[in-house]
């Protein structure tokens, strides 16, 4: 058993598995909060567009 643990405290060999995966998570999350920015200020300029149509037509009626 001694050695069974001793043999697995020196196997690197998922090392860089663990890595990768944790690169994909932190490129993950960027890619998520920069689409949620996004999408936040879109709306904002929707909604700013729509207000500014909604009264040039009042204005124009």
């Amino acid at each position: 058993m001694m050695h069974f643990l001793k043999r697995l405290g020196k196997d690197a060999s998922g090392a860089t598995a663990i890595e990768y995966g944790m690169i994909l998570a932190l490129v993950f999350l960027a890619i998520v909060s920069s689409v949620n920015a996004f999408g936040n200020e879109a709306i904002s300029m929707w909604t700013t567009i729509g207000g500014k149509v909604s009264e040039a037509s009042k204005k124009a009626e």
